[in-house]
């Protein structure tokens, strides 16, 4: 009777234990996450999800800063990072084998994971500068990010639609914030989920103009790169901005690799989608970390661990996206 009673306690006990304890077979025994400079989104939000992944599923988990985007899908094709954040333009281009960093390979090995949030495109600059418009920034001296991240992959390539020559430089997000504090530069082009923290931290210590594509601009820029959808920066996303910001931006999607367990996917999925007000907390831009934005992936196919979550969830995965 006693051995009975013991079983029972035994199988009550281990149903009690999340899934995610029940089958960890051939998990790491750590998982680097591919973010971006520090000052952006990506390193904000990249190493607060790795926090609540250990936090949650018990699984050693770090950020790492990187180049961005393009670099990052590149480590996760070659297996260097298991999991990296990306916007779908640079992976897009990375699919079909033109990724600046590893031109012709196709990176067939990526994995969607989960949807994060738009990235605008946005501009910050000293107001005493005089500059209020992209047309602006002919002859001037600009940071476009890191070499290889989303901002300096577009930036130069908007420019040139716009017959805007400007003297471009790259940089992490704080060294371009403290170079145009400084006066090195005469603005700052960059793209993450919004609000950026470099330009958060500028706005709280110089006086400072903020904006995205004039009505003029925005429709040469869209007819020149149809990937990017047309976007709104509300008024009052930074303090002391009242008004709308008219920009582009591109969706960003967690990626992993092919051999990532289904069931770690699985579980990373399920963390990222379930928890909204974990994620906001993280950072704001999560607030479009919604389930209801999986469709926003139109070509890569999702991780199987993924797939198996939004079946169960009720959504049918188009046969190309498995």
């Amino acid at each position: 009777m006693r051995l009975t009673k013991f079983a029972a306690f035994a199988v009550a006990a281990l149903m009690a234990i999340p899934a995610a304890a029940q089958d960890r077979a051939g998990w790491p025994r750590e998982l680097t996450i591919g973010t971006a400079s520090q000052g952006g989104t990506y390193f904000v939000y990249g190493n607060g999800f790795a926090s609540y992944i250990t936090e949650a599923l018990g699984l050693s988990a770090t950020g790492e800063v990187t180049g961005g985007p393009v670099q990052n899908v590149t480590l996760v094709e070659t297996g260097d990072h298991l999991m990296g954040l990306v916007t779908m333009g640079p992976a897009f281009d990375a699919w079909m084998g033109k990724s600046e960093l590893a031109p012709g390979l196709e990176h067939r090995s990526i994995r969607a994971l989960f949807p994060m949030y738009q990235t605008p495109f946005q501009v910050i600059a000293l107001k005493k500068s005089g500059i209020t418009s992209v047309s602006d920034l002919a002859g001037k001296r600009v940071s476009v990010g890191p070499a290889g991240g989303t901002p300096g992959t577009y930036w130069p390539l908007f420019l040139q639609a716009l017959g805007v020559s400007a003297n471009i430089s790259n940089a992490g997000a704080s060294d371009a914030a403290g170079q145009l504090g400084d006066g090195l530069i005469d603005a700052f082009a960059f793209a993450a989920g919004v609000p950026i923290s470099a330009f958060s931290q500028l706005a709280a210590e110089q006086d400072v103009v903020m904006f995205g594509f004039s009505a003029e601009e925005l429709p040469k820029v869209l007819a020149a790169y149809p990937a990017m959808a047309p976007l709104a920066i509300p008024a009052g996303t930074y303090a002391g901005h009242d008004y709308d910001q008219n920009t582009v931006a591109l969706w960003n999607f967690a990626i992993a690799h092919a051999d990532m367990p289904e069931s770690l996917a699985y579980e990373i999925t399920k963390l990222a989608m379930e928890n909204p007000d974990r994620m906001v907390g993280i950072h704001a831009a999560a607030k479009e970390t919604l389930l209801a934005n999986w469709d926003k992936n139109t070509f890569m196919p999702f991780h199987p661990g993924a797939v198996r979550y939004l079946e169960e969830k009720g959504f049918v995965v188009p046969a190309n996206l498995k």
